[in-house]
């Protein structure tokens, strides 16, 4: 299976080289989209072998996977895997991912974190835990982990419809639209790393986002 790994990254200069480099330690594609970042992201990217495309503003993290897809599908992968680029997944995990995909005739491999929460901030466990229930409850898929970031999606999971979200809803709806079309999920166990750095998610104005977002997704749903 013929991989690209995207790294959507917002001024994240300080982690992402690294990543790159245990990435292409396990020969896998490495493409950043720069999502308008102010501290260099591009330059560091670039020099830790990554492809790089920047985008001029902050168009959102939905805005950049998608633009992340389509050049993954253009390039002929077999196969996208998206990652954080704040460090917090480990390239060691990249196999994991891989080896189940090849081995499943699922369609989307999404990490699992919430088996250990030791390290996770209590806000972010109870967010989580309320979304994944809802979402697993709307697709009639166990899904304990939906918010992770860390996932495997074939190339024809994204051939099969269009995602319109620009922010951070396009990872739930990613989810709602498989789960319409009969594409199964699939969760994998992975390791995660905290870092005191601020996140770039808002745990209050975010989970109102996603409410809404979900009430919107339900209403519109073909019965």
């Amino acid at each position: 299976m013929r991989a690209c790994v995207i790294i959507p990254a917002y001024n994240e200069a300080q982690a992402i080289g690294d990543l790159i480099r245990a990435i292409h330690l396990r020969k896998i594609d490495v493409l950043v989209i720069d999502d308008g970042s102010m501290d260099g992201t591009s330059g560091v990217a670039q020099s830790a072998g990554a492809v790089v495309l920047r985008n001029v503003s902050n168009r959102g993290k939905g805005a950049s996977l998608s633009r992340g897809f389509k050049y993954a599908m253009e390039q002929g992968f077999d196969a996208v895997i998206t990652m954080d680029g704040d460090g917090q997944h480990l390239a060691e995990d990249i196999p994991l991912l891989i080896g189940r995909a090849q081995a499943s005739a699922s369609g989307i491999f999404i990490g699992n974190r919430m088996q250990e929460t030791q390290q996770m901030p209590c806000v972010r466990i109870l967010t989580n835990m309320f979304m994944s229930w809802l979402i697993s409850v709307v697709t009639m898929q166990n899904i304990p982990d939906s918010q992770c970031g860390f996932r495997l999606i074939k190339k024809d999971t994204l051939h099969s419809f269009s995602l319109t979200s620009f922010k951070f809803e396009m990872e739930t709806e990613l989810l709602l639209k498989a789960a319409r079309h009969g594409i199964r999920i699939e969760s994998i166990p992975v390791k995660t790393v905290y870092s005191d750095e601020r996140s770039h998610i808002n745990p209050f104005w975010d989970t109102l986002r996603f409410i809404a977002f979900m009430i919107r997704q339900i209403w519109t749903m073909p019965y």
